[in-house]
């Protein structure tokens, strides 16, 4: 059974809370870093990260995108404040996607063109889960491997990290022998 925008939305807010904590990582001072001179920057990364989920979202209130030119390199932002700014947006631009587009719509078909020709069609529902949601998650995880390589501690993203075990604490400490 195909998911409704409530279920859609619950999930995007759960994993926003996730996103931030790691955009919130992202130290201001490195955000023109970069692991390899063909990667983004930290901070287009992060920025991309931030952007993506309403960004696309907003693609699927219309039945077609069309790229009629090379997709724009994410900006390169002013601090870690605006990274968080524009992530904050885009959930409210997924939210106001999510309540146009309606459970419904969820349904319809959306093709992404380019040069007259269809690069892709899917229902709706399935343009969110695999731009929107696995996109974001693929980015997160590249974020965080630009963290690791900055030796920024890494947050809990679905489990413990090398530098945070939420499990941990809450099995409370443990006796001394």
């Amino acid at each position: 059974m195909p998911a409704t925008t409530a279920e859609i939305l619950q999930e995007v807010s759960q994993e926003a809370a996730t996103t931030r904590r790691v955009l919130e990582r992202v130290p201001a001072d490195k955000l023109t870093w970069k692991p390899h001179t063909r990667s983004m920057s930290l901070g287009q990364l992060a920025m991309h990260v931030a952007l993506s989920p309403g960004m696309i979202t907003q693609w699927a209130v219309e039945d077609a995108f069309n790229f009629d030119g090379p997709m724009e390199d994410a900006p390169q932002p002013p601090s870690t404040d605006a990274i968080l700014e524009a992530h904050d947006e885009g959930l409210e631009q997924v939210s106001s996607a999510l309540a146009a587009i309606g459970d419904a719509g969820l349904g319809k078909t959306w093709q992404m063109t380019a040069g007259g020709n269809t690069i892709m069609s899917m229902p709706k529902g399935s343009l969110i889960r695999t731009l929107t949601l696995n996109h974001l998650y693929h980015h997160r995880g590249q974020l965080s491997v630009y963290l690791r390589l900055l030796d920024v501690p890494v947050p809990s993203i679905y489990g413990p990290s090398a530098d945070e075990n939420p499990m941990a604490a809450a099995s409370g400490p443990t006796p001394e022998t």
